[in-house]
């Protein structure tokens, strides 16, 4: 069962590294970010709403309580996240703004502890203050500014929405199945972005058509369309629900933190993007420390000892997969 939940997780985490590669082919075809993501999720979310429709009607039954929750879940979760990260892309490569999204950790960190008033062990802190150290690494930050100043701010944006849907998930009961929870969401995000994306606008002659990437490969846009909608969205998220039944805190979080290396070996293999030596070595001790703060944070919330009466609430979880973290 275990070594189930591994191979799930980690074949879940190399298709969600698709995700950006394969949107630079849409931008690189004309689409602008927000068209790419909305492509994305409204793609993604209408398939999913099918195929639940037909083998698990349930899954789709959202309770009235609920559903200010799953809007939020369609705007910052969804929506914030993919479009913020979408257009960080068009401004640096993907693994650096991968990288910044997994900052979500660290931010958890300073939320519970700041806002929450729950009391942390030295290990949280320890890794959050390793994690900014090495973004500091990765941004070259003892020189002049190396990467662009825009593409960072909006990276990190995307880290906070990341970091505001694993504390929102405190909420998350049983009363709602993960998959149904996922597919409302994509489909609620694609109609968030309706004013930004003005999909009847849409080139969609584009999807005809081959694009090629400043220094990368040549593809057909609609495989690419296809692949991220399917792979790195659709099977992404489904085998990252099943793996998470199967999995502890600590292992899913490492697991799930392939994606950046992934990432960044497919846009170095696709699109043609490579990272320095700085970046990788930064890069690895940032991953360590929003790691070991990311699991230090989980334990405490689980702590009664830790939280208290007052201040214990459910652990936080993964917002891809329901993974305890």
């Amino acid at each position: 069962m275990r070594y189930a939940g591994l191979a799930l997780a980690f074949v879940s985490s190399w298709c969600f590294a698709f995700s950006g590669p394969m949107a630079k082919y849409l931008i690189a075809a004309g689409l602008t970010p927000f068209e790419a993501v909305w492509a994305r999720m409204a793609g993604a979310g209408l398939l999913l709403v099918a195929v639940l429709a037909v083998v698990r009607p349930r899954a789709l039954r959202i309770p009235r309580s609920r559903l200010p929750f799953v809007g939020l879940y369609a705007v910052m979760a969804v929506a914030g996240v993919q479009s913020l990260y979408f257009v960080a892309i068009t401004r640096l490569p993907v693994g650096i703004a991968l990288l910044l999204v997994y900052t979500a950790p660290v931010m958890v960190v300073a939320w519970v502890r700041l806002v929450r008033k729950v009391r942390l062990a030295r290990a949280a802190y320890v890794g959050a203050v390793v994690a900014v150290a090495g973004l500091g690494i990765v941004v070259e930050a003892w020189q002049e500014v190396r990467l662009d100043a825009l593409g960072l701010l909006l990276g990190l944006l995307a880290g906070a929405c990341s970091a505001g849907y694993f504390l929102m998930n405190d909420s998350f009961g049983d009363d709602v199945d993960p998959l149904g929870l996922i597919a409302w969401g994509m489909t609620g995000s694609a109609v968030v972005l309706l004013p930004f994306a003005r999909p009847w606008d849409l080139p969609w002659d584009a999807f005809t058509a081959a694009a090629t990437p400043a220094g990368g490969r040549t593809l057909p846009v609609l495989v690419a369309y296809l692949w991220m909608v399917l792979v790195a969205t659709v099977v992404a998220y489904i085998l990252g629900v099943n793996a998470v039944r199967r999995l502890s805190a600590a292992v899913g979080a490492t697991v799930a933190s392939l994606e950046v290396i992934g990432g960044a070996v497919v846009a170095w293999a696709l699109v043609g993007e490579t990272l320095g030596g700085f970046q990788i070595m930064g890069g690895l001790i940032m991953l360590s420390g929003a790691l070991l703060a990311q699991t230090a944070t989980g334990s405490a919330l689980r702590d009664p000892a830790a939280t208290g009466s007052a201040t214990r609430g459910p652990a936080v979880t993964d917002p891809r997969s329901r993974r305890r973290v």
